[in-house]
């Protein structure tokens, strides 16, 4: 297999000069981008920089505490701006979804490391940050897309939902349809990218591995893993941030709180 063609920094700089064009581009069309492109473009280099000098940190380290410390910095930044996304403010929603987000994250990967990969040690950074960071960056978007749909939805359907509170429903079950329809419009993406993954589409991460100069065989292999390791995880989030979320909307007297 060829040699891979690594990357120097003429590279990177003609790279950005792909964001330069865009920035003019947006200019000629008068998109009024030419800011967000820049300070996206300034951020990206920098964080991007930042966190190939700690992901090499610890990989040479390869210490249980800062695997996990690193994963926990990534969990909270990812559940605040989960948190962010959702438009109405409530009590405690953050700490709903930390919570999602760190249960499903831990037991997809608790699934994975004792079943399938076995490393030699659980903690092992190579293995546990990449997939820790994937199923932690999906389950982010799932919770914000899960939170803002329910949310909208039960503040549009307060008269609904009291009517079927007068009727005997408990909260769950007046609510239950609201959160169905929530965690299924957060999955659609999901499902989406499986049933048309290596026909209509080459996901990012093989292409990546490709380019490294990864196996074909063994690049898809990973794929099919990671596929459904954020399949299960965005499923568990919803489920959970859903069912939190809802707790927030009713008192101890299972009444709405408007």
């Amino acid at each position: 297999m060829q040699d891979l063609i690594k990357l120097d920094f003429v590279d990177l700089a003609l790279a950005v000069g792909l964001m330069a064009i865009s920035i003019g581009l947006s200019a000629w069309e008068k998109l009024g981008l030419e800011l967000n492109f820049a300070i996206a473009t300034g951020r990206t280099i920098l964080q991007l920089l930042v966190l190939g000098y700690v992901f090499d940190f610890i990989l040479a380290v390869n210490n249980v505490w800062a695997v996990l410390g690193l994963l926990a910095i990534m969990l909270t930044i990812t559940a605040i701006v989960a948190r962010n996304r959702i438009s109405q403010k409530i009590p405690l929603v953050l700490p709903v979804v930390w919570g999602a987000i760190l249960v499903s994250t831990a037991l997809t990967l608790f699934y994975v490391n004792l079943l399938i990969l076995q490393p030699d040690r659980w903690f092992e950074a190579r293995y546990l940050i990449p997939l820790g960071g994937i199923i932690i960056g999906n389950a982010m978007n799932a919770a914000a897309i899960a939170g803002e749909r329910l949310v909208s939805t039960i503040n549009n359907s307060s008269g609904e939902i009291e009517t079927h509170l007068s009727l005997g429903a408990t909260p769950q079950q007046a609510v239950t349809q609201y959160r169905r329809e929530a965690i299924r419009a957060a999955l659609l993406p999901t499902v989406n990218q499986m049933m048309l993954i290596g026909m209509a589409t080459l996901p990012s991460i093989t292409a990546g591995q490709l380019l490294g100069g990864v196996n074909p065989l063994d690049a898809v292999s990973y794929e099919i893993l990671i596929i459904f390791m954020v399949a299960f995880a965005n499923l568990l989030t919803t489920i959970l941030v859903t069912r939190g979320l809802c707790r927030q909307f009713f008192n101890s007297a299972a009444q709405l709180i408007r």
